[in-house]
């Protein structure tokens, strides 16, 4: 899973960035810097406690920081870097700092957005247009149905396009996003909103979403929202572990935000996770949500999935309350699953295979 993040110059995208992956990016570096970021997951917490391995494992996300968007800002747009990420997070700046203006003068987030969005539109405008035009020279010498047939989705892509409206919205059938697939347009991403708010409002950053103007976002096609206040969470960050939850419980915050922010962009791409456990290693396994216990087996090794015989499932809450497996086993709770079996968010999973 790999998230492109987006923002206009002073948003606090790079420090978003380094809080949530641990990699910090130079000023005015001037190109794209990746790091991974771990998914929270109290589930995943819980086994380890019960298990005490040696290793712990959670789902990762990659981030791709790209430089700062402007208008016009074709030339950050067209980074490869960017357009084969799986998803766009666009950070809002909504927190003032006389010494970093805002690049457009005043604070506005939705007006901001609505700016990164055309920006997006342009891009994929462009290549939705040069392509046609290659595309319809080509049908004067041969037609062929596959021809036709991208000839007829790109136009509808061009109408969607010219209506100002993200290609994240147009219905597909699954033969048709193949066809796309390889346009990588940036408008047909999931796109993750990023209010990065102003350290007054972190105790209710959900209205703070509406507050500027954001909640019109929320439930749209493949759109997820969130808020963070990214001064707040580097305070946090500087603590010791044993320290951050204390500071959040004193300042009176459910959570931390960029936790929230995290499993936001890990279901907005529809991933769910199913573990194993066992004394060597706790771990976390994202698979898109409505796999097969066989696609599963084969996200760990392509020979339990070659030699697929069967998998024990349980619910990781139910193995937590029993405290062993083998209790699990003896209260009936350890299900014996075949190949078609669609894999649950929290399914604690044991494969059994022969090769």
């Amino acid at each position: 899973m790999e998230f492109g993040i987006l923002g206009l110059s002073g948003a606090g995208k790079s420090t978003l960035f380094s809080l949530l992956t641990g990699a910090e990016v130079p000023p005015h570096i001037g190109k794209t810097v990746v790091g991974i970021a771990k998914v929270p997951d109290r589930r995943l917490d819980a086994l380890t406690a019960l298990f005490q391995p040696r290793k712990r494992t959670p789902a990762t996300v990659k981030f791709v920081d790209v430089p700062p968007i402007s208008r016009g800002g074709a030339a950050t747009l067209n980074l490869p870097e960017l357009r084969t990420t799986d998803a766009l997070a666009v950070v809002l700046r909504a927190f003032a700092n006389p010494q970093v203006p805002h690049p457009e003068g005043s604070l506005d987030p939705k007006r901001d957005l609505e700016l990164i969005e055309t920006e997006l539109l342009l891009s994929d405008l462009g290549v939705v247009t040069g392509r046609l035009d290659r595309l319809r020279k080509e049908l004067v010498k041969r037609r062929t149905p596959e021809l036709e047939k991208e000839e007829e989705l790109l136009g509808r892509c061009l109408a969607f396009l010219e209506q100002g409206r993200p290609l994240r919205e147009l219905p597909l059938q699954a033969d048709e996003q193949k066809i796309l697939k390889g346009f990588t347009f940036l408008t047909g991403k999931p796109l993750l909103v990023v209010l990065n708010a102003d350290e007054a409002e972190a105790s209710n950053l959900p209205q703070a979403l509406h507050r500027w103007g954001l909640g019109g976002w929320e439930g749209k096609p493949q759109v997820a929202c969130t808020a963070v206040s990214a001064p707040l969470e580097r305070e946090i960050a500087r603590l010791a572990p044993e320290e951050q939850a204390a500071f959040v419980a004193e300042l009176g915050l459910p959570d931390r935000a960029l936790n929230r922010l995290l499993q936001q962009a890990f279901f907005l791409l529809g991933q769910i996770s199913f573990f194993t456990v066992g004394e060597d290693e706790c771990r976390a396994w994202p698979i898109p949500q409505g796999s097969s216990a066989h696609k599963a087996a084969g996200v760990i090794h392509s020979d339990f999935q070659r030699g697929f015989i069967r998998a024990e499932v349980v619910r990781w809450d139910e193995l937590v309350s029993c405290g062993s497996l083998a209790a699990c086993r003896s209260k009936g709770l350890l299900r014996q699953e075949g190949k078609d079996y669609l894999v649950q968010d929290g399914d604690v999973i044991t494969f059994k295979f022969h090769v």
